[in-house]
């Protein structure tokens, strides 16, 4: 069936409501206003074609208003949505571009400087939100905008794997409206809910569990440019959020900024954050001293759950009922989840497996990569990576099945892509990246390096050269230059001899 994209259709119905809270100056938008923007951004994206046809569009937009719009018109105009990083250097935004094909690459003011030199040598075109946000082009008619299946490709989300440079992750419309109507249904989404996003917006979790469930609801959701302690806490505070999503790393280090704050303030804060109905917490394991002394300050015990950006999320908590720490509860509506082992037969109950998912909610393919698609299923079952145990009816993660998978603040990180990246230092002749366990990142990035003769190195300078290349989460927080590097008897780095340089938190 060929229709405007789900969530276009559903924002029809709450046009005068709304939509989205921006950063000052932007202000407050309503879904009439973004379904308006929208189209003219389909306008001048479809420049007079009929249809983008899936022709990729990515875009480098920080959160609010025009992130909306210009994801919107991109669906509006049969293209894929492709969102760029704006923490990312230009060679990861390079790679997204070159990979995915894109055909446009979207930035808005400010940002447009980082990536017109990548423009050309990609083969894409460079446009500003200005330009498709223009009162000219919002002046275009919807109904001149082409009907999009939702069998169509509808968005590419670039996550690290155990293959090294990050692969571009494809869902449908199908595959979105079934994430979407999964988690509404079960975290109890209504149009009387107000969000608070805080997460970047290249990252399902930000994408999908806030901003679309959002506003496929009716809902509002505010938006700050990035995370700051001080500003949630004023939202959190203001007695008018009733939802809020956030990863371990971030509430760390709001507990960090109440417990420095005067007794009354925190009185208030706490008091105030009573008042929301829904705290989830997600994307990386979340510590149990975290969860304790959050449900001390706030009331709450944070929902826990579990997913992944080719899937959308799989296992979840109750929203009503016992949340257990550690576990992420059972799998959500629509849902297909089960244990196997090595050669693929489910597992007897209570004994470990890997994570499989099957569903609408899964991917349709990495894009430009048949081998790695056909590799990441089973039996049409979707091989996560992890492992888990079910006790009592809920799962219990205990790990990736890959020592080369780094979960780092929420995201999650390829050792191989790091080590391929930091090779070409000169001061290095050799490396191995590892994770080890954090308080505050749940993973912290090590890298051990054998040094190139006669040359030193320290961590600063190892950094400041590895952030113009790689994403600030990927750079490594801890390094030990070592005579040699520990190998089995085959010549293979051993990780986990590797991992026992740092000690227990990545010390070194």
């Amino acid at each position: 069936m060929s229709s405007a994209p789900p969530p276009l259709a559903r924002a029809e119905r709450f046009a005068a409501r709304t939509a989205v809270i921006a950063p000052p100056p932007d202000g407050t938008f309503s879904y009439g206003r973004l379904l308006d923007a929208s189209a003219g951004v389909a306008a001048r994206l479809l420049g007079g074609r009929a249809d983008l046809a899936e022709a990729r569009v990515a875009f480098l937009v920080p959160p609010g208003f025009d992130w909306v719009a210009v994801q919107w018109g991109i669906w509006r105009a049969g293209g894929v949505a492709v969102p760029l990083a704006v923490s990312h250097p230009p060679p990861e935004l390079d790679h997204v571009l070159r990979d995915s094909g894109a055909e446009t690459v979207v930035a808005s003011p400010g940002l447009e400087e980082r990536v017109r030199p990548l423009a050309e040598p990609a083969r894409c075109r460079a446009v500003t939100t200005e330009e498709l946000l223009a009162p000219a082009a919002r002046a275009a008619p919807p109904s001149g905008l082409p009907g999009v299946a939702e069998s169509r490709r509808a968005m590419i989300v670039y996550t690290s794997g155990t293959t090294g440079r990050p692969k571009g992750v494809v869902t449908t419309h199908a595959n979105l409206r079934a994430q979407i109507e999964s988690l509404v249904e079960a975290w109890g989404w209504t149009a009387d809910d107000r969000t608070l996003l805080v997460l970047p917006l290249h990252h399902v979790h930000g994408i999908v569990n806030v901003v679309a469930c959002a506003l496929w609801a009716g809902a509002a959701c505010e938006m700050l440019p990035q995370f700051d302690a001080e500003a949630t806490w004023e939202r959190l505070g203001s007695g008018r959020l009733t939802v809020f999503m956030a990863v371990p790393t971030v509430y760390r280090r709001l507990i960090t900024a109440w417990e420095a704050m005067p007794p009354a303030r925190r009185r208030a804060l706490g008091d105030a954050c009573r008042q929301l109905r829904l705290m989830v917490s997600g994307s990386a394991a979340l510590p149990v001293p975290t969860l304790e002394r959050w449900r001390e300050i706030t009331g709450h015990t944070l929902l826990e759950r579990y997913g992944m950006t080719e899937m959308g999320m799989a296992l979840s908590n109750p929203l009503a009922g016992e949340r257990r720490p550690g576990f992420v509860g059972a799998p959500l509506p629509g849902v297909e989840v089960r244990l196997v082992d090595g050669e693929g037969r489910p597992v007897a109950p209570g004994t470990t497996g890997e994570v499989e998912v099957r569903g609408p909610t899964v991917f349709r393919e990495y894009w430009g990569r048949p081998d790695a698609t056909r590799d990441a299923f089973r039996d049409g079952w979707f091989r996560t990576g992890d492992t888990a145990v079910v006790e009592s009816g809920a799962y219990r993660l205990l790990g990736r099945t890959s020592v080369d998978i780094i979960k780092s603040g929420g995201y999650k990180v390829s050792a191989l892509e790091i080590e391929d990246a930091l090779r070409a230092h000169p001061a290095v002749a050799e490396c191995a990246v590892v994770g080890t366990l954090d308080p505050e990142w749940g993973e912290r990035v090590c890298i051990a390096v054998e040094l190139a003769p006669g040359a030193e190195l320290a961590l600063p300078a190892l950094q400041a050269w590895a952030r113009e290349r790689l994403a600030p989460y990927k750079v490594p927080r801890a390094l030990a230059c070592v005579p040699a590097l520990p190998r089995n008897a085959m010549g293979k780095v051993v990780k986990p001899e590797v991992a026992k340089l740092f000690g227990a938190g990545g010390e070194r």
